[in-house]
């Protein structure tokens, strides 16, 4: 059957899925704007009040070690670099208490793989958060931090996540999917292994009660059959537990990376949008869907709205990972209120599981 944009109508309105031959045609060959058009009846159907959400929060980091090595990455540094830096635990708490008292609640703590740091480092960490500042939400630990925990501790994966648990984190962010097929990943990540090792991470959390986040990296070697993959996989694993609350993807930023060499191009509004409509569309279990003033710029970010998009992300009131790059974008709680309202939409701060705070 040859796909057309009213086949994939007809598909939306009944309620059924999508194939990956629809995917592709959304990807390579629909126009943009029936692109978007067709993501936002998907994002009325899920979520007809005229909402947009965003989270206030921080994004700080504990180390720049890493041992991974991606080649999109221009924040790590290997261990004994003179550049290297781990901070204390208590360093990080006090870098949170000054978040915590500016209203943020929820910290988005990542790092790199430091193989010196134990995993009592961590627990650690996660257990004071939730004693000195019960209104934070310790959204911590990307999945290849939490196989490095694995790795230096000697436990198995779901055995890290339920000590994390137990010392009070519920939340993981999505980070280090890049893009979830073997072939990219072994050209720019390929220390961390393949699609399965991102998976595993949050499989198993979802099976112990965590919720946590299904990101993407693209525009660097991606090809369409790439992307459907990572559609795929993330669709699948949304059926089983419905433990991601929501996709967050963002492109691929050159600047200072190894990576470089090989892209040299921005991907662009046009493809960012396109990959959020379609995200809207295919991924039909994902109830919200974020767009990024931060990675993509604050216009774009509005636009985004209007592709499917029902959050607006966070406030990100520190970050040093994309900074490295070169790429810097800052905002307040005051201009994203302003640029939501802008956008046509009625803004409402959230919680990091999507809970009202107050709607604006």
């Amino acid at each position: 059957m040859t796909v057309t944009l009213d086949s994939i109508r007809e598909k939306l309105r009944s309620g059924e899925r999508l194939s990956r031959t629809d995917g592709a045609f959304l990807l390579d060959e629909a126009p943009l704007l029936d692109v978007g058009e067709l993501a936002q009846e998907a994002r009325n159907l899920k979520l007809p009040e005229p909402t947009v959400t965003f989270v206030i929060d921080t994004n700080p980091n504990y180390t720049n070690v890493c041992n991974v090595d991606c080649t999109f990455c221009a924040f790590y540094r290997s261990p004994g670099d003179p550049e290297a830096y781990t901070y204390t635990v208590e360093n990080v708490l006090a870098s949170i208490g000054r978040s915590a008292a500016n209203g943020v609640t929820t910290v988005l703590l990542q790092g790199g793989v430091n193989p010196e740091l134990p995993l009592e480092y961590y627990l650690d960490l996660v257990a004071a958060v939730r004693e000195r500042y019960p209104h934070v939400t310790p959204h911590f630990w990307s999945a290849v931090e939490i196989q490095g925990m694995a790795r230096v501790s000697g436990l198995t994966v779901r055995e890290v996540l339920v000590k994390l648990k137990e010392a009070g984190q519920t939340t993981i962010p999505g980070g280090g999917a890049e893009i979830l097929s073997d072939r990219v990943r072994r050209k720019i990540s390929h220390k961390k292994g393949g699609s399965e090792e991102w998976l595993e991470v949050h499989r198993e959390a979802h099976a112990l009660g965590f919720k946590t986040t299904a990101t993407m990296m693209y525009g660097h070697v991606e090809t369409t059959e790439d992307l459907l993959n990572h559609f795929d996989a993330i669709r699948e694993l949304q059926d089983r537990n419905h433990g991601f609350t929501a996709f967050v993807p963002w492109s691929f930023k050159p600047g200072n990376t190894p990576l470089l060499i090989k892209v040299t191009h921005h991907a662009g509004p046009n493809r960012y949008l396109r990959i959020l409509g379609v995200a809207r569309l295919y991924l039909d279990n994902f109830e919200h869907i974020q767009a990024s003033w931060f990675s993509e710029g604050k216009k774009t970010g509005q636009v985004a709205l209007h592709w499917g998009a029902d959050d607006f992300g966070g406030t990100l009131f520190e970050e040093n990972v994309h900074a490295c790059t070169g790429f810097i974008n800052k905002t307040s709680t005051e201009e994203v209120v302003t640029l939501i309202r802008e956008a046509g939409f009625r803004p409402a701060q959230r919680t990091t599981l999507y809970d009202i705070v107050r709607y604006y």
